[in-house]
């Protein structure tokens, strides 16, 4: 007696292909990562006072730390209300929430005398 193997192979069940999928994933993580704006950090540590309000965007920001230090960019102290006073309206101005309210009034009074017409206070939103 002989034992005949059938000559052909039964059809394995097609799967879909998974490269295909993973190919897709990458391509639109590279795109997410690409297209982020990512916000410079602070040259020194603040806290924002809390308000309720419209998102964030990039624009020229002016930091005011609870000591009184002032930044804009690499500058720092006066150069740094000059410069910012010309960035382009509107300047977005990061006070420290311990900060003295007589200083903050005098730092916006420096702007406006240097020229600034529109400042946003940034606030922590709730």
């Amino acid at each position: 007696m002989t034992l005949r193997l059938p000559t052909t192979n039964p059809r394995r069940a097609s799967r879909e292909p998974v490269v295909p999928m993973i190919n897709v994933v990458f391509l639109l993580l590279i795109f997410f990562l690409m297209t982020a704006q990512i916000a410079p950090p602070a040259p020194f540590d603040i806290a924002l006072p809390s308000s309720q309000g419209d998102g964030d965007e990039m624009r020229a920001t002016l930091y005011v730390s609870a000591a009184g230090e002032i930044a804009f960019g690499e500058l720092r102290g006066p150069s740094a209300l000059e410069r910012s006073a010309r960035a382009e309206a509107p300047l977005r101005l990061v006070a420290d929430a311990g900060l003295d309210a007589a200083v903050l009034a005098r730092v916006l009074g420096d702007l406006a005398a240097l020229g600034a017409t529109r400042i946003e206070l940034v606030t922590e939103g709730r």
